[in-house]
């Protein structure tokens, strides 16, 4: 970096601060506010160029054109995230405090070697990020969830509960969504499972879709909801609103914290019960994670055949299992034995989604619910992922397999009009 490794981080940092403050005295912000975007960058950075070449800093050309980029962005977007936020191979962005950045590129984190000026640097860039979206972050209220402008989503929290200073995490949601060819590309399925979890959504059938942090539950969420047809009206709820969804007729919902008394918060089983009311054809739940899942299977159950929704869960046993404690969040009372019927009669396929040890992530199997015996809830797997190992190259080995049993609802996407063909359960890829 020539000279600027004379300076050392502080210095420079310190030196940008003192720019930024010289040209924001400089600037008249209303005149700003009244000029096109574009045209309001380029005369913001003209200024910054003759600010810092007015001003005696030992930098090069190259050098002084990144700190007058560098000052742009703070006026205008998000401080050091910027060029992050550009990166299309940046999956996460994960600021553990304000001199410690580290990225996700092809699930496999790394350090990036950007810092913010101080704690109070980062808390300005969580504001300004958390205000956009109405929402706010204080001592009072040190969590949030929120989301960008390309719909990534963002995590804040801050002292008291984070120990070091603030912590900002940001799952990132290109301007391009992945598409299903996407995801066939980068083996995340095949032709023959996505001909499937096609048909069973044009088919109106109830899917759940399970995986842990990162695996991709919503991206896939993303891609499979593309297949409902345009006709049908979409309500979507959501903690905060990420789905990118192309249909016509879409209403998204989202959930509301507390205001700074406390009151005021509007939680995620209030927007089902409300969507019920709104006539929805499918009713899409980024996540269930509490008592709304009653209200969402009894949806599924009254209706509202075709609904989406993602789960936190291990395998697709786990999920299962985990809708049914949820049940018990709503104190209703219902024997154990009512509550897995209504799970067996409202979900008919759980999807299993993983990222694996080498950052990729994989459908690990698709699975029909069957019906119960006794008081166990039934399962068969239609397509699995087998591993078989890894390679040199710390890639995993294995091979997408179907297991050859013909799902029960296959006649009922045949009476819907999607036949599904015999060869598609015979079907065997290896990656």
């Amino acid at each position: 970096m020539g000279n600027l490794q004379t300076f050392e981080r502080t210095e420079y940092q310190q030196v940008k601060a003192d720019l930024h403050r010289k040209i924001l005295d400089r600037l008249d912000l209303e005149k700003l506010g009244r000029t096109p975007n574009d045209a309001a960058r380029d005369e913001v950075l003209l200024l910054i160029r003759n600010t810092i070449n007015s001003e005696a800093v030992p930098l090069s050309f190259a050098e002084r054109e990144r700190l007058a980029r560098e000052i742009l962005d703070e006026i205008f977007g998000l401080g050091p995230l910027e060029p992050l936020l550009k990166d299309s191979t940046i999956s996460d962005i994960l600021v553990n405090r304000y001199d410690k950045v580290y990225v996700e590129r092809a699930g496999k984190l790394e350090p990036t070697g950007l810092s913010f000026k101080d704690n109070a640097h980062l808390m300005q860039i969580i504001d300004r990020i958390v205000s956009r979206v109405g929402r706010r972050v204080d001592e009072s209220s040190p969590m949030v969830d929120a989301r960008l402008a390309d719909g990534s989503r963002v995590n804040a929290i801050i002292p008291p509960l984070a120990i070091d200073g603030p912590c900002l995490s940001i799952r990132r949601f290109g301007r391009d969504p992945v598409t299903a060819r996407t995801m066939i590309e980068n083996h995340t399925l095949t032709e023959p499972m996505l001909e499937l979890l096609s048909a069973m959504v044009k088919g109106r059938l109830n899917i759940l879709i399970s995986g842990g942090t990162g695996a991709g539950k919503t991206t896939l969420l993303n891609v499979l909801s593309g297949y409902i047809p345009n006709s049908d009206r979409i309500v979507t709820i959501e903690d905060a609103a990420e789905l990118q969804l192309r249909q016509e007729h879409v209403v998204r919902l989202e959930t509301r914290p507390p205001n700074i008394e406390g009151k005021g918060a509007v939680r995620q089983r209030q927007l089902v019960i409300n969507s019920l009311r709104m006539r929805p054809d499918r009713i899409v739940v980024g996540e269930v994670r509490g008592e709304e899942a009653f209200d969402m299977l009894q949806a599924m159950n009254t209706g509202h055949e075709g609904s989406l929704t993602t789960v936190h869960a291990n395998t697709q046993r786990d999920a299962m299992a985990r809708l049914e404690n949820m049940f018990s969040m709503a104190n209703l009372n219902i024997p154990e034995r009512a509550v897995r019927q209504q799970l067996v009669s409202a979900i008919h396929a759980v999807v299993q989604i993983a990222r694996l040890s080498d950052g990729t992530r994989k459908v690990i199997t698709i699975s029909e619910v069957v019906g119960m015996e006794s008081d166990v809830i039934l399962m068969q797997d239609i397509f699995v992922f087998e591993r078989v190992g890894i390679d040199e190259a710390g890639k995993v080995r294995g091979a997408f397999k179907a297991t050859g049993i013909r799902p029960k609802f296959a006649d009922k996407l045949a009476i819907a009009g999607y036949r599904l063909r015999p060869a598609l359960f015979e079907s065997k890829v290896e990656i």
